[in-house]
Order: C-alpha cells, then structure tokens, then sequence
C-alpha cells in the first residue's frame, strides 16, 4: 500500500486539525471510553502513541503496537483496511477530519465494529507527518441499528411505536415518511402534520444552515452519515440537539431515491457535556477559568503576541485582607466577597482579556494584544481602585485592597510557566512595599523567589538534622516583680546563615503543612524543658506553647497534648497553651469542644492577639480559658495614644469581670509598665522586662536562684541581653 506524501498538502493549515505541537489534556485521557491515538502515516499506520483505553478496545496492551510488534492495520479487518486508507486519504485531500467506521478483530478472535474520528497533524514544513483521533467501540450500536433495519422491512408497527425518529425524506422535497417518536420529537401533532407543514428542512428546521448543506454532501459523498450532530428548531420554535444515522437509498440505476435513518433526541446528553466542560475548565464557585483554561488562554496569548508583534502581560493578583475576614466572619462571606471581587475585575477587562481564579484568593489575567507598557499599567491601576472600593455586607462596609504582580511576554519568559512564575514573585514583592499596590517582574526577584525555594528545601530537613531550639522569654508578676512563668519561642539554627527567627520561617511551615510537625516537636521539647528545670530544683511555672491553626484543626490535638504530658511528665498545672483569638472564632463550636476537652487535661489556656479578631462577650463567657492577652499593637502607643489606652482598660476591666488573668505583651518602655500597673494588669513580657534567652540562662537566673537585690540585677541584665 503506498504512503501519504510528507510534502504539503496546501500552504493554508488544516481548519479542523491541530499543530504537531499540540496535545490533548493527558489527564482527560484515562476518562474516554476508548482509545485516543498518534499515529505516522505510513503502510502500516505505526502507533506513535496510544491512550489507556487500547486494550480494553483491542485486547493487546498499548506497548504491543507502539513498538510496532503488531502493526493496527494488522487488526483491521481485511474487508476494510482498503475502505480505511480511501476515507483518511481523502479527508487529508480536501483538508477534513474524517470519521469512519469499520471492523477490527480483538486479540480474542472478536470482531468489533468501531468509529474512527481523526484529523492529520501537520509538520513544520507543512506537510502531513501523523494522524491524531479517537477511536471507539460501536458494536452495539452497528447490531441495534442492523437490527433495527430488518425488523422495519418485517414489522411496520416497530416503525410506529419506535422510541427513536425514524424518517425518509428527499434532497429538496421535504419528508416522505415520518413515524410518531420524530414528530413529537420536532413538537409536531401527527406525522401527516409533520409531512405536511415542514416542507423546507433546510430553512425551517436547521438552526444552521451549512449543517444541513453538510449533511447533504456527506450523503452524496459516502452514502450516509453516523452520529450527525446538529441543532435544529421545533415547531415552538425552542432548539434542540438531535443526532442522524442515516443513508442514501438509490434505484438500479444509481440515482438517489431518499433518505432514511434515525433520529436521537441528544439534547439532555450535550447539555451534561457541556456542564462537565465547564466543570473541568472553571472554578465552581466564581465561574471563572481555572488552572487548566488559564494555561490554554495563555499559550493563546503567546501565540497571538508572537504573530502580531505586540506584547501579551500577566497580572497576578492577590487579595490583602481576604484571609482576615473569611477567619472572622466565615467562609459563607468569604466566598460571597470573592464573586463581588469577581464582577469587579471582569468590569475592567476587554472581551479579549482572560480573569482566572488561581485558588484561594488569588486571581490571575491574561492581557493580550497589549500595545504598550501604559496600557498594562492604566488596566492594572484601574482594577486596584475598584477592588479597593467598600464592599457593604450585614450593614457594615468591607475593605480589602489587592497586590498585584505583573510579568510581560516576551522580556519575562518565553511560556506560561515562566510568566506565571514571575508574575507571583513581582505580587510578593507588592506586598512587602506595603499592599495595595503593583510591581513589575524584574530579575532581582527571580532571585529571591530562588532563596524562598532553597530556604523551603532546608526547612524539610529541620527535624531530622537538629536545627530547631528554643528560647525562653519571661513573663513577670507586676505587682511583686516576679517570674511567674514563660513562653517558648521557635528558633532555627540554620547552618549557613545562623540563627533564624520565626517570622522568616514561620509562614513558609504553614504553607507547606510543615507546621504540624514542628508544632509538635515544640510543645514536647517545652514540657521536657519545664521538668528539666523542675529537676534543677526550679518551682513549677507554666510554660506557654502557641498552637497553630493547622494544629488545632487536627483532631488528635487533644490526644497529643496528653502524650506530650505523660511521656515528659510534666504536671498539667504547668502547661499553658495559647490560641490566637482569630483562630477560635474561625468555628466556635468546633474550638469550644476542643478547649473544653484541653482544660479536662489540666492544662491552662491563654486567648493570644486578644482585640484583633471579633470575639463577643456571649462567646469569651463561654470559652473555658484562664488568660487573655493583649496585642503588641495596642501595647505600642497606650501612653500616647488614647483609642489604645481605652481599648487596653476595656481588655482589662473586662478579663477581671470575667475572673480571667491579662497578660500585655511588647512592653518595651517605662511608660507602658506604669500605665499597665496603674489600671491593673496582672503580668507583662516584653524587651524591658527580658529578651528571649536560651534554656540554661533562663533556668540558672529565673528558677534556681532564690532573689535578692543583687540577683534581681543580675536576672534584669541577662534577660535583656541580645539573643
């Protein structure tokens, strides 16, 4: 049999067919009920690739043919292999995609009838080098409808009483014959009525007319067509998919007859298809393009940037405030914020610009046909101040502004990964100059992106290298001066840069989920460290352990707290756990269970951050904890500022009606310790009471000695030292 020339076959590129480039969504594959193929077009059709679905179709596992052991056209039928050649060739001919159907023989013996839907794949140079399709099983479909075709000439009341449509009609002069499914089908009384009134298929009953004018040459070219898709107009004037097998009936002298064959009702399955497109190239909850319609949109982008010679942009935009109110007020109005923010951005965009949802609160654009810089700066300047604009929710307005991070094709990549990639590190860099603002991509961040990266790898390995401690920072009693207890604090000894505080590393752990281990090392390294202490012959203080979300969202929390304490020993009295005030309210019933479970241990519980969440006094009453902190940043200005000092009276009045202990953190000057001593607060920590220290200085001058004047010294001046 003689190949397919490699030289082109026209200079324009095939309408229906696609690049060599191109690849279908591999992850789609594994879904098909069938076999998605690549093959060279040669004598034997060498299978250059074959989808899961070979062997379930053929019976020989794909390796067998795609190392050219067993050659396709082996397993074609011989009655059909010349058929098939003829139909693909000529396709490729007139510049089409060609479906056909024919036999094969299984592996077992079987013979199948499948359906081959395929299309030629272009070389560089133009000419045709492969094909590409999909090839299905449609066995059961050829025996029903063979079926179907004799018992019509034998039964006529199988023609009446048949659930599908059933038709003859001519080129030009309407229906011959209809039975009673396809009239009420087309929303017709009867099939006379039918026959009588729709005299003009093509104008009255196609949506589309070149579809009729297809269906047409396919019949006249090959004597039928198979699962002809169109849409098609009822008698009410409402559009409904139907799918046509039919075929050309002729007389002995070849002349045509009619038409006849069948008629389905698809509409119910094309709008399920359409739905699942949908559901796998967009986000379900803003409607927008997701990860995978994103990266298409933006090949397109490229392409179009390249043909045109203008520049395509890539904004990546995240949300400053989002986590902050979906923590306080719920996810319900956190979702109903990302479709506000939604409508926003697509407000400032053209038709041909694409919005996608990253995830979370991230968003990306696609700027195509961009002509200048400008251009991009003014689109991105205009969708900061309509996200920033008040978005009024429960009688309240809402405020969240956006960072944006811009990368430009072609100067910051040459793909979309690249782009993407840039893009996110510009957005880092917009946060870190204070929000609400943009950033283009440049080198410099590549850089530090790089350093996140490396510093994320050497995170991993924290543990099992030994390069976590922790340091020890004093909380005092202000009416004695005491030491009445300590809070651990993470540190990372990191071996090429040295000691790491936690802000550095801190929020790479929770993103990564590394965090749940690290959490966990730190509250049994801190109860081992208290019963070293108490050993030495120090009294038992509470050490307090921060939990993080990804902690208390876990439900071993409980069961970890309890074999932390009965493996170090550590008498629950002398366990303090602090919870951030944004994390209980995050599920008030979920944390009211899991304090209530923590305080049945023994231990003591602390609200941390205490004034910057939305707690209420119906849900502080109710919450079993023995401690509230106050927030640094109310701490700050309490001597200059009055809003800050009223609010620090507030906190306190009310954890004393409560019977709750308060704790100030970030004392750091004379001012703020008088004015926390005047109006009552019990205990403060901070840089002027003591810095974080080691276990061994915090042991030998907190807990060993008993104080006098000159031992109180000698603990002020340590505890103050640098760390």
């Amino acid at each position: 049999m003689a190949t397919m020339p490699m030289t082109p076959m026209t200079a324009s590129p095939l309408p229906s067919g696609r690049t060599d480039e191109a690849r279908l969504p591999g992850e789609l594959l594994a879904s098909f009920d069938g076999m998605v193929y690549r093959c060279r077009i040669d004598e034997h059709w060498s299978m250059e690739f074959l989808s899961s679905g070979c062997e379930p179709l053929t019976g020989y596992a794909p390796l067998l043919l795609t190392s050219g052991r067993i050659a396709y056209e082996d397993i074609t039928h011989p009655e059909d292999r010349t058929r098939v050649r003829d139909c693909i060739y000529a396709a490729l001919e007139t510049n089409e995609r060609f479906s056909i159907e024919y036999r094969i023989v299984r592996r077992d013996g079987a013979v199948r009838w499948v359906q081959e839907m395929g299309t030629g794949v272009r070389a560089a140079s133009g000419g045709y080098v492969a094909l590409e399709g999909f090839i299905q099983d449609i066995t059961r479909r050829k025996e029903s409808e063979q079926a179907l075709h004799e018992a019509e000439r034998r039964f006529r009341s199988l023609f009446d009483n048949a659930v599908e449509g059933i038709f003859q009609s001519t080129p030009d002069k309407g229906y011959l014959a209809v039975n009673p499914a396809l009239a009420r089908m087309y929303g017709y009384a009867s099939p006379e009525d039918m026959i009588e009134t729709l005299r003009d298929i093509d104008q009255q009953l196609y949506v589309d007319g070149d579809r009729r004018q297809e269906f047409l040459d396919q019949m006249n070219r090959h004597g039928q067509v198979i699962s002809f898709e169109s849409q098609v107009r009822r008698r009410d004037s409402n559009i409904i998919w139907i799918s046509e097998n039919a075929h050309t009936v002729r007389d002995d002298d070849g002349r045509i007859l009619f038409f006849e064959g069948t008629v389905v009702d698809i509409t119910e399955r094309r709008m399920y298809e359409a739905k699942i497109r949908h559901q796998a190239t967009h986000d379900a909850l803003t409607g927008l393009p997701n990860r995978n319609l994103l990266y298409d949109r933006l090949q397109q982008a490229i392409h179009g940037s390249r043909r045109s010679q203008d520049i395509a942009a890539v904004a990546f935009i995240d949300l400053d405030q989002f986590k902050f109110i979906n923590d306080s007020l719920g996810h319900q109005v956190g979702d109903e914020l990302l479709k506000a923010v939604t409508a926003r951005l697509k407000s400032c965009l053209r038709a041909t610009d694409t919005v996608a949802r990253q995830g979370g609160d991230e968003f990306v654009l696609v700027l195509a046909n961009q002509k200048s810089m400008e251009a991009i700066t003014d689109t991105v300047r205009r969708i900061i101040a309509v996200v920033a604009e008040p978005w009024p929710h429960g009688g309240i307005d809402l405020h969240v502004t956006c960072s944006v991070g811009i990368s430009v094709y072609p100067g910051d990549g040459q793909d979309a990964e690249t782009l993407l990639r840039n893009a996110d590190s510009a957005m880092y860099k917009a946060k870190e100059l204070g929000r609400n603002n943009f950033e283009y991509f440049t080198a410099e961040m590549s850089l530090n992106a790089n350093e996140r990266l490396e510093m994320l790898n050497s995170l991993r390995q924290v543990l099992a290298n030994d390069e976590l401690l922790l340091h020890y920072q004093p909380k005092v009693d202000l009416a004695s001066g005491r030491v009445v207890g300590a809070e651990a604090l993470l540190r990372w000894r990191h071996p090429v840069r040295g000691l790491i505080p936690p802000a550095s590393f801190i929020p790479l752990a929770e993103e990564s989920g590394m965090i749940v281990a690290i959490g966990e090392w730190v509250l049994r390294a801190a109860c081992a460290q208290n019963v070293a202490w108490q050993r030495g012959g120090g009294p038992c203080i509470p050490i307090s352990v921060n939990l993080s979300p990804r902690q208390l969202a876990r439900h071993d929390i409980v069961d970890l707290v309890a074999d932390a304490l009965l493996t170090t020993g550590l008498d629950p009295g002398c366990l303090e756990l602090e919870i951030t005030e944004t994390v209980l309210m995050r599920d008030v019933d979920n944390s009211l269970v899991i304090l209530r479970k923590l305080k049945e241990l023994g231990v003591r519980i602390s609200i941390d951050d205490f004034g910057t969440g939305y707690s209420s006094l119906n849900y502080l009453k109710r919450f079993p904890v023995d401690t509230l902190k106050i927030d640094r940043s109310f701490v700050h200005d309490i001597a200059t500022d009055q809003d800050d000092a009223a609010i620090v009276k507030a906190v306190i009045s009310l954890a004393h009606i409560l019977n709750l202990r308060v704790v100030a953190e970030g004392v750091e000057e004379e001012e703020q310790k008088r004015f926390l001593m005047e109006n009552g607060c019990d205990e403060v920590q901070g840089f002027y009471f003591g810095k974080p220290v080691e276990a061994e200085v915090f042991g030998e001058m907190c807990l060993k000695r008993k104080p006098d004047t000159g031992d109180q010294a000698r603990t002020k001046r340590l505890l103050k030292a640098p760390f």
